[in-house]
């Protein structure tokens, strides 16, 4: 009988492991809002029913199944969860400087779940961002996507499982500044950079050949072949060549972009997206053609030497020219603004209100290879939502709850501390001036200019 005691107990403990090892997922009926599903185009006046975290019903009339919330969402507006591309938020010290290439690290062993600024994205309607390793390296360390499920204090709650491997790449001043120019190694140019790449990728085919051979030689009769070293950085670039993870590549200009792109052609790479590309406008067939898109800012230039050739024309031209184009914030102020800063594409291009919501949701969901559980609003998807008090791509619009897998986790009503004011297009209000931010992709990395050093503080 104590035996079966103790039986039944470890069952009963190794269930509750495992309960709660699971994300929450929640049920919810939003009503009569007008859904901007992104891809499916706009319904008025529809409902959206969830259930245990994932979209089953689109339509009107629908009715809530026993113990599911309604909300009533008449007069707003429903849009899928912002996604942010390019991310450094619940990071700290993302820059593993040491050495050219540092593949064998990894951004998903040091999140914080903790940082107040995921729920401020929440806040403004942003549900998943990639969090990206530095731009010091010219192969960096890998990243991770996150999906925003504040107030858990396990970090791994926060990463989406079901989003690819992808790593960090980097182009230009910064590999060259803090590699050539601090330590008087390569890269010293942006053509070294191209050596460095090229010479990693030819050492991890090296590798996998010795694994090959290792692999076909241990089966056979009386072999006594001894495996290889294993090698975390080379395996890692291995896994770039045989396409199981996604490179994300910082860039700015048009001559530097076109050579990775040949670089990866040459090595058989096509999962590959640029971020920044303030001069993808310049070579935009060739984004369209060869990559998985470019993630921009939408007006940032001119802050340091290499980014002084730009336009807020950009992300609509390259959207023009069918490259897959988000816009991400690279800060941790601007990814709660990020609808505002689609909506500039509208100045600034005339895209439509499709084209400059798909910059913020469905696009970057192509580009983290997300898209098919999240992105847009159809059936089948999971419930990332946030409902807004006018259209998103209003300058007046303020967010107004924001559901991650149907969990409600900012409701502006239940924020007694939120600062928002609500204002009138017709009220004259003060002009506000911002500070241009340090460079986040630079965090805890000396740079080093010609007989000049600055130390970045965060």
């Amino acid at each position: 009988m104590r035996k079966l005691t103790y039986i039944i107990c470890s069952l009963l403990i190794i269930a509750t492991q495992q309960l709660d090892a699971q994300t929450p997922k929640g049920s919810v009926l939003i009503q009569n809002a007008t859904v901007l599903t992104v891809t499916q185009g706009t319904l008025e006046d529809a409902d959206v029913l969830v259930q245990d975290g994932i979209i089953k019903k689109v339509g009107k009339d629908l009715s809530a199944p026993k113990n599911v919330k309604t909300i009533n969402a008449s007069g707003k507006f429903l849009m899928p969860g912002i996604i942010d591309a390019h991310s450094h938020l619940a990071l700290d010290v993302v820059n593993e400087a040491t050495a050219p290439i540092t593949a064998e690290v990894a951004i998903a062993d040091v999140i914080n779940p903790f940082d107040v600024g995921i729920y401020r994205a929440l806040a403004g309607g942003t549900t998943i961002a990639h969090g990206l390793h530095g731009s010091a390296n010219a192969i960096g360390g890998q990243s991770i996507t996150m999906k925003y499920r504040y107030g858990s204090r396990n970090p791994d709650d926060i990463i989406m499982k079901e989003a690819p491997r992808t790593i960090k790449f980097a182009l230009g001043e910064n590999p060259t500044r803090v590699h050539g120019l601090g330590k008087n190694i390569q890269p010293r140019t942006r053509m070294g950079v191209e050596a460095v790449i090229r010479n990693g990728f030819n050492e991890a085919l090296q590798y996998k050949k010795k694994w090959e051979t290792y692999n076909q030689s241990k089966g056979q009769k009386n072999s006594k072949v001894t495996p290889p070293e294993y090698n975390l950085r080379l395996q890692t670039l291995a896994d770039i060549l045989d396409g199981e993870i996604i490179i994300h590549c910082h860039s700015y200009r048009a001559d530097e972009i076109y050579m990775l792109i040949n670089v990866c052609r040459d090595f058989g790479v096509d999962k590959l997206v640029f971020t920044h590309v303030n001069e993808g406008f310049k070579v935009a067939p060739e984004l369209a053609k060869y990559t998985m898109g470019a993630s921009v800012f939408s007006d940032w230039w001119a802050y340091k030497f290499e980014v002084y050739y730009s336009t807020a024309y950009n992300a609509a031209i390259l959207t023009e020219n069918d490259v897959i184009t988000s816009i991400n914030s690279d800060s941790d102020e601007l990814i709660r603004h990020l609808y505002h800063e689609a909506a500039k594409t509208q100045r600034y291009g005339g895209l439509s209100d499709e084209q400059a919501l798909a910059l913020i949701t469905i696009n970057p969901a192509k580009q983290l290879g997300i898209d098919e559980y999240v992105g847009s609003i159809e059936e089948g998807k999971q419930a990332d939502l946030v409902i807004f008090d006018q259209h998103p791509l209003s300058v007046y619009a303020i967010p107004q709850m924001t559901f991650v897998d149907g969990i409600k986790y900012f409701d502006i009503n239940e924020d007694k501390d939120d600062q928002r004011l609500k204002i009138s297009p017709t009220q004259m209000v003060e002009p506000v001036y911002l500070q241009v931010e340090e460079e986040s992709c630079m965090h805890g990395v000396e740079l080093f200019t010609e007989g000049t050093t600055f130390h970045h503080s965060h």
